[in-house]
């Protein structure tokens, strides 16, 4: 059974990543837009976060911050306690690799290369040894519910199956923050509450979660909501959207 938000938030542990007065401009020509405009933002370990918005609010933008995939123009970001504007390219490169799980709305599953290859690789580029890697893709994908399928190609796979298999990736690496942009937009409803129940019991296993979503009852599974519009962030639930 698929649980809605409740207004209890469940206890979590330590601060895991801080951003403070974030900002992000872009010239355009003469012009200069603000897409964030000074975000506050706190997230402790074993939190489900969702990023509540609608198309052009930011949001993307932020979790790309999140992510150590973009760089604001102003403010800070720490992630466990480290303040991310000190770290050079190899460090953010690490970070990505070995500390944040990503899942976005596309899959990005690479289309020539099975299930197992496609969860497989993240843990290649971490220089794990052969056997261990596999053992740890074969754990990954039977933990997702693909032990029949870890050698079909992409194609041959449903969007959930899909989405699962990318899931699996995400988690390969043992992340702490499983950052999620969309998940569930390019399946059916029936296939999302099932992405969303596996996405349950990884919160209820201690991972953090940090979902994007424009989606008000996607974002009613987390135990936290913050609603970002026009650059700004707030807190607030499903009641105030």
């Amino acid at each position: 059974m698929i649980r809605e938000r409740t207004d209890m938030v469940q206890n979590t542990g330590e601060e895991i990543l801080r951003m403070e007065g974030i900002t992000k401009e872009y010239e355009m020509g003469d012009e200069v837009s603000v897409v964030l405009k000074g975000i506050d933002l706190s997230v402790r370990r074993g939190e489900f976060l969702a990023v509540l918005g609608p198309s052009g609010s930011g949001k993307s933008t932020l979790m790309n911050i999140i992510g150590c995939l973009d760089v604001p123009t102003a403010g800070s970001y720490w992630l466990h306690g480290k303040l991310i504007a000190d770290e050079d390219q190899t460090e953010l490169a690490r970070i990505r690799s070995a500390e944040i799980g990503f899942i976005f709305q596309s899959f990005q599953l690479l289309q020539r290369q099975s299930a197992f290859e496609n969860v497989e690789l993240p843990l290649i580029y971490a220089n794990m040894p052969k056997k261990q890697r596999q053992e740890r893709t074969r754990e990954m994908l039977i933990r997702v519910g693909l032990e029949e399928r870890m050698y079909h190609m992409p194609n041959q796979l449903s969007g959930g199956q899909q989405q699962r298999v990318a899931i699996a990736r995400a988690i390969a690496t043992n992340p702490t923050i499983l950052l999620a942009d969309e998940p569930t937009g390019a399946l059916d409803q029936k296939t999302g509450m099932q992405v969303m129940q596996l996405f349950h019991e990884l919160n209820d296993e201690g991972r953090t979660i940090i979902m994007i979503t424009h989606d008000a009852k996607i974002a009613s599974h987390a135990s936290r909501i913050v609603r970002i519009l026009d650059g700004n962030i707030s807190e607030g639930g499903l009641e105030d959207a």
